[in-house]
């Protein structure tokens, strides 16, 4: 991966419109990923000796057969590598449904693993339709499933995989929040609000989408965030200079737009943006709604694409209420100069993962997944390479002893 960066980073920014120098970074992480597990794996799986009160036992992880990873288009290199790095590790094999619109990164990963000499059989790629994804989830030859992806998908695949009685891992939406409190640095704050909302181009499952500031600073925060923002060069991806490109299709710029509409229409206001951009492509402007209330699409749903909720709330505790008052569960990010607070404060939020002071990231040992409509199981770290093992009891006793 890493010697082919130049050719599957273009590849991704060609299919997909992600940031030339942000599809490099996927490139990156996504070999660290096959690195981690290739030098951790065998210690997160080696046997787990329990001390029973009579004989000995132990508790072995074995592989538990073919496995079905259903995958997005948003990080299309990444999210496979989360999924088979660990599970090939494990001794699994792995069937991979990838999004429809990104076909030459799902080749290239099909090559790499035949370039890197993996034994056939192990990794495939499955060019296959949505509608028949449950066809394959019912195969007695599938012991297990895993998704990222939609509400939608995710409730399809779980049912499907819940008919069977097969093991499936869900990482689904999320509309993150990111609390700003009182004593946090505002300029820092904004800098990382405005990363955290515009990587990827605010398509990404755990991007900061529901900017939640106290009174006594949200002025200031929301004045230096929409300069940041309005200041945004806009372009093709494949241009270094670039910060704001398209998304990934017309139809998602059209959802999004209609998403901001029924919101402003039901009495959201437009702070910044809120317009497509009169260019070649599917451009939209990097977008603020405020007086955002409950029943309003934005408030309820997830706003995939450059468009953030801003809410000022009168408290911490009112921060952490609204926080909580979200179907999904996926993360939150919480930034103050009080790290024992914060730390208080995160424990109350009902998500997978918080972040303090950073929004929300990455990386190969540390687990990633949520809660609530988010999905549920775990992908990376110690805990992504254990979702589809057999913990398996090996006991032994003596004849003499009791029951």
């Amino acid at each position: 991966m890493r010697r082919q960066k130049d050719i599957l980073a273009k590849l991704i920014t060609l299919e997909m419109g992600k940031l030339i120098a942000q599809s490099y970074g996927e490139i990156a992480l996504s070999a660290n990923i096959v690195d981690y597990y290739a030098d951790n794996a065998e210690t997160f799986l080696e046997d787990q000796r329990l001390e029973p009160e009579y004989g000995e036992a132990y508790i072995k992880s074995a592989p538990i057969g073919v496995l079905l990873g259903v995958e997005p288009w948003n990080f299309p290199f990444y999210q496979v590598a989360r999924f088979a790095a660990p599970n090939i590790m494990a001794g699994n094999v792995v069937l991979v449904k990838h999004a429809s619109n990104v076909p030459q990164c799902a080749l290239a990963i099909h090559w790499l693993f035949e370039e890197a000499g993996v034994p056939e059989g192990v990794y495939t790629n499955l060019f296959l339709s949505g509608s028949r994804i449950d066809e394959v989830v019912a195969d007695d030859r599938i012991k297990g499933v895993s998704l990222t992806g939609s509400e939608a998908a995710g409730t399809s695949i779980a049912a499907a995989a819940g008919k069977a009685l097969k093991k499936s891992v869900l990482e689904l939406g999320g509309s993150d929040a990111f609390i700003v409190l009182a004593d946090a640095d505002i300029d820092q704050s904004v800098d990382w609000a405005v990363i955290g909302r515009m990587n990827n181009t605010g398509q990404y499952c755990v991007a900061a989408k529901r900017i939640i500031v106290v009174e006594e600073v949200a002025d200031e925060f929301l004045a230096k965030f929409k300069a940041k923002l309005s200041g945004l060069k806009v372009g093709d991806p494949m241009d270094n200079e670039t910060q704001l490109g398209p998304l990934s299709s017309e139809g998602a710029v059209i959802n999004l737009i209609e998403q901001v509409q029924l919101s402003v229409s039901a009495g959201a206001k437009v702070m910044l943006g809120g317009k497509l951009i009169d260019r070649q492509g599917a451009f939209i402007e990097a977008t603020i709604l405020g007086d955002i209330k409950p029943g309003m699409a934005a408030y309820h749903e997830e706003l995939f694409g450059p468009v953030a909720a801003f809410y000022r709330v009168k408290d911490e505790q009112a921060a952490i209420d609204l926080a909580n008052d979200s179907p999904f569960g996926l993360v939150g990010s919480i930034f103050t100069s009080d790290i024992e607070k914060g730390k208080r404060l995160a424990e109350q939020i009902d998500t997978g993962m918080v972040f303090i002071n950073h929004p929300t990231w990455t990386q190969a040992d540390l687990p990633f997944g949520g809660t609530k409509g988010s999905g549920y199981g775990r992908e990376l770290s110690s805990l992504g390479v254990q979702e589809f093992v057999n913990k398996k009891l090996i006991r032994v006793s003596a004849l003499s002893d009791p029951f």
